[in-house]
């Protein structure tokens, strides 16, 4: 076994090889940018080397930076982690000729996945059953197109070189499909160097599932059951499970022969994942193989209680498979979310942030929190900005469910908006409930996730109300100290005059007029033209109330930009909307543009003086590993572009100036 090992990675995937090793007794070293010299696998590692600048390109990407610090140290294996360049060939070879271990597969293994239109025709004839389309060498976008039109739309573009949800793109129609050509193409070249597209048949109902694999240099091969990775936005995966519902002995054993059939087919060594679309009929459909530990992967250490970690490092020490496929128990069930520093409301768009306030839920046999951040550290504009990801386990789907939604209640983070509301509020609709799972859910219950229903509002706006009430009044009665005060005395009492409050709450992007009256039996509430009755207390964050004779109970977090109530059936995230004194100047005219966050401009779509309509895209930048595209909220003439490819720009900074088209 080694007795030292680098990380060539940051955040939880470094803390989180950290933990194996140092149970193992291996020492670890860590590498780190000028963004992440102060950052805690820095902390927590054994020794850390400087790499270089903040930008990945300047640090995490630098394999000849990442050898030497090996080579310094005295490291004798290098764990890639995931993402960077845990699946580089190329970096995986330069370890082999410098005499350190790649904990990972052999170079011809990630050769052989790293393009997935190779990995296709490899698949192929090892007798995988794939997804209808087009992996060809020929890429010119009129044969794309018209490859697109034989299988008939929808379809998937994807990146050959991709992964991750870089590079990918739906296309529903043929009026869509130059356009979201480029923008894959570009987003490519962006990410990998590479803008090589294979087209498939997208199939409008399917499932993500994935299956664990693990191989040895000794010929030995497992799996260690699958994971349902159906929910996801942007390509990306956002709650996964293991195992996966509904799945049955038989399919179970299909798809896992599959899979080890797929690895054995490029001889591969180590932890894998062969990725699936499995369709309604219970068909599945080989996607790709990702040559690497997964995000994903702690449910499935959950659900075998095996640290896979350290299955890595034994197979790559040259040791055999720690159990045989007999041997491989499934216990319980496990969900994983990932906690992000992402606003849900604005299509998931990144944000950055001090931490200023970070209390995960206390860890237990049930609960595990991966994470490398602490309170005070700063989500940087140069890296993906997952804060967390949030574990949980228990005896069955229903009870794991219960407590995924509790630990998502009890999570608090302050000082950047984060996707906790949503994650809330996805894990408790029906539909999820019931398993009814594939890869467009979010899409397909949109109005329930983020309770833009009109019942929602209905029920909500009452208990935000009360609830702001009693947060103030609690805020009152520790502020003074004398228990004679007649501050003390929460009664409403008044002389010859209701106890009447008019609120206005932001609640679901839309303001209220609220009129609150307290009373002896509670508070009458009058919002959107109907009043109820609603009685309630609130002690420290746990709020109890009783709304039209029904009891129940929710949890009331304080954040940066207001509060959010976690109720029974999701979360409601609500702010005071405060009286206009005349002091905040009117907003810019409807023509200006600002970046929604730090980041690069990638290209301009149009050029200065061109007339637009409305929804028109007009540039392109990047910020935090995605792209986001700028367009026209109006019809207009676009004057002219404040910055050019290439360009940095500031969050907030206005990008160009448009000029409304005055309707005649």
């Amino acid at each position: 076994m080694f007795s030292k090992i680098l990380i060539a990675n940051r955040g939880e995937i470094a803390c989180r090889v950290i933990k194996t090793a140092r149970r193992m007794g291996i020492a670890t070293v860590a590498v780190y940018s000028d963004a992440d010299r102060n950052a805690l696998h820095v902390q927590l590692a054994d020794e850390a080397i400087h790499i270089g600048a903040a930008p990945a390109r300047e640090s995490y990407l630098l394999a000849e930076r990442i050898l030497d610090a090996a080579r310094s140290t005295g490291a004798q294996a290098i764990h890639p982690g995931y993402g960077f360049l845990s699946e580089n060939a190329e970096f995986a070879a330069a370890c082999l000729a410098s005499n350190i271990v790649f904990i990972g597969p052999p170079t011809g293994a990630i050769e052989a996945m790293g393009s997935k239109s190779a990995a296709k025709q490899i698949m192929e004839a090892a007798e995988v059953p794939l997804v209808p389309g087009y992996h060809g060498d020929d890429q010119s976008p009129a044969l794309l197109r018209s490859e697109a039109e034989k299988m008939g739309y929808p379809v998937l573009l994807k990146a050959t070189a991709g992964g991750g949800g870089k590079g990918m793109r739906q296309v529903w129609s043929g009026e869509e499909f130059d356009e979201a050509l480029a923008a894959a193409k570009r987003e490519s070249l962006a990410g990998f160097g590479d803008d090589t597209m294979l087209v498939e048949k997208y199939l409008t109902q399917p499932r993500h599932v994935e299956v664990q694999v693990f191989c040895d240099s000794h010929g030995n091969s497992v799996y260690l059951a699958e994971r349902d990775c159906s929910v996801q936005r942007r390509h990306q995966k956002i709650i996964e499970e293991a195992p996966a519902p509904g799945m049955t002995d038989a399919l179970r054993q299909a798809m896992g022969e599959t899979a080890i059939k797929a690895a054995q087919a490029i001889g591969y060594v180590s932890a894998g994942t062969v990725e699936f679309l499995l369709d309604a009929d219970g068909s599945f459909y080989f996607m790709e193989m990702n040559t690497r530990l997964q995000v994903e992967h702690p449910v499935t250490e959950m659900i075998t209680r095996q640290d896979l970690v350290e299955w890595q490092l034994r197979v790559a020490a040259g040791e055999k498979l720690p159990l045989e496929q007999g041997d491989i128990r499934i216990t319980g069930h496990a969900f994983e979310a990932r906690v992000y520093a992402e606003d849900a409301d604005n299509d998931f768009l990144p944000v950055t942030g001090k931490l200023h306030y970070l209390e995960p839920p206390e860890e237990s046999q049930h609960v595990r929190v991966d994470t490398g951040v602490r309170q005070g550290d700063e989500i940087s504009v140069y890296y993906d900005p997952m804060i967390a990801k949030l574990i949980v386990w228990d005896e069955s789907r229903e009870r794991a469910l219960d407590r995924l939604a509790t630990a998502l209640s009890e999570y608090r983070i302050g000082g950047t908006v984060t996707n906790l509301d949503f994650l809330y509020n996805l894990a408790t609709t029906e539909a999820f409930a019931q398993a009814d799972l594939d890869t467009g859910f979010i899409e397909k219950h949109a109005e329930s996730i983020f309770h833009s229903r009109a019942q929602d509002i209905e029920t909500e706006l009452p208990i935000a109300a009360i609830a702001l009430l009693l947060h103030k009044q609690q805020a009152r009665y520790v502020a003074t100290s004398d228990p004679f005060s007649p501050w003390q005395y929460p009664t409403g009492w008044r002389l010859n005059e209701p106890n009447l409050h008019k609120l206005t709450l932001h609640l679901h992007q839309q303001d209220h007029e609220i009129s609150v009256e307290q009373c002896s039996e509670g508070y009458r509430v009058s919002a959107n033209n109907k009043t109820v009755l609603i009685s309630g207390e609130l002690e420290e964050d746990q709020l109890r109330f009783d709304l039209l004779g029904h009891r129940q109970r929710a949890v009331l977090a304080r954040t940066d930009d207001g509060f959010t109530l976690y109720l029974p059936n999701g979360a409601c995230h609500f702010h005071e909307v405060m009286p206009d004194t005349g002091e905040n100047s009117a907003a810019e005219g409807a023509g200006s543009l600002s970046a929604p966050m730090n980041g690069t401009i990638v290209t301009l779509l149009v050029e200065a003086g061109s007339e637009v309509e409305a929804d028109t895209a007009l540039l392109v930048m990047e910020a935090m590993k995605m792209e986001h595209t700028i367009r026209a909220p109006v019809a207009g003439t676009v004057d002219s572009f404040y910055f050019q490819p290439g360009e940095l720009v500031d969050g907030g900074a206005e990008l160009l100036k448009l000029t409304p088209r005055e309707e005649s």
